[in-house]
C-alpha cells in the first residue's frame, strides 16, 4: 500500500491564504505588516517561506483565527509564548 504525499508546505500556504481573505487581500496584509503586496503574494503562492516573526501579528489582527502554529508549526510556539510571559516587564500597580 502506497502513502499519498502530502506537502505540508501545502498545508501552511492554505492558512497563509486564508489569512489573506479574512483581512481583504494581499494589498491589506502587506500594510499591515508593512511588506509589499509582492511578497506577500509569494507566501500565499508559496513561492517564498513565510516568516515566523509576523506571525504574532496575523494571528493579533485575524483574532485568532488563524494562529501561529498553523502558519509555521516548525517554531515552538508555546516556549516562546510561555518565555515572553515570564519575561514581561512587571506592572506597576496605581495608587
Amino acid at each position: 500500500m502506497h502513502r499519498k504525499h502530502v506537502d505540508k508546505n501545502f498545508l501552511h500556504m492554505d492558512q497563509i491564504a486564508r489569512a489573506v481573505e479574512i483581512l481583504g487581500g494581499p494589498t491589506h496584509v502587506a500594510l499591515i505588516l508593512g511588506v509589499t503586496p509582492q511578497a506577500v503574494c509569494f507566501w500565499r503562492d508559496g513561492r517564498r517561506r513565510f516568516p515566523a516573526e509576523h506571525c504574532p501579528a496575523i494571528e493579533r489582527v485575524t483574532e485568532g483565527k488563524v494562529r501561529c502554529e498553523d502558519l509555521r508549526p516548525d517554531v515552538d510556539w508555546g516556549y516562546l509564548r510561555t518565555s515572553r510571559s515570564s519575561h514581561a516587564p512587571a506592572q506597576e500597580e496605581q495608587p
